[in-house]
């Protein structure tokens, strides 16, 4: 499991976490896509939305389904939606695999910048979990997503 985990964290740093990297072709119709490549591993994420969103990661190893995770977002302040993306949600996933009190399936624990707070509590393994990531500005709520997801056999 260190080699997933470690990939994954590669991986999410060279996707939407890193908002110079461009997205991939749509593999649906009216997704948004990233992928990431390395030796043996791939790992794909697709999306559809922005305010309120919904997704799915998966890692294929030797071109097989190997680990999964399924997501859903909701931005609860209308206005605010990239600029609590830009500030608070992509600063945090970057630090992915940063804070070991975590399985890097999401950012750290908590991160702040500025203004804006965000927090990401999981239960579980990397193998099975649930997970939820919720975005603060000035201690309001903006941002809340639920994720859930682990190995596929």
């Amino acid at each position: 499991m260190k080699n997933l985990e470690k990939f994954l964290i590669e991986a999410k740093k060279e996707t939407y976490a890193n908002a110079k990297v461009e997205k991939v072709a749509s593999n649906r119709l009216g997704s948004k896509d990233y992928e990431y490549k390395k030796d043996n591993m791939l790992y794909h994420d697709t999306y559809f939305g922005g305010v309120s969103f919904i997704g799915e990661e998966v890692v294929y190893v030797d071109n097989k389904p190997y680990w999964a995770m399924n997501y859903y977002g909701v931005t609860i302040d209308d206005n605010l939606e990239e600029e609590a993306m830009d500030a608070a949600l992509r600063p945090a996933l970057m630090r992915v695999g940063e804070d070991k009190s975590v399985i890097p399936v999401r950012g750290p624990s908590e991160y702040s910048n500025g203004e804006y707070k965000y927090i990401f509590t999981v239960d579980g393994t990397i193998d099975n979990f649930t997970g939820v990531e919720t975005i603060y500005k000035n201690s309001k709520k903006i941002y809340e997503l639920k994720c859930h997801g682990g190995k596929i056999k």
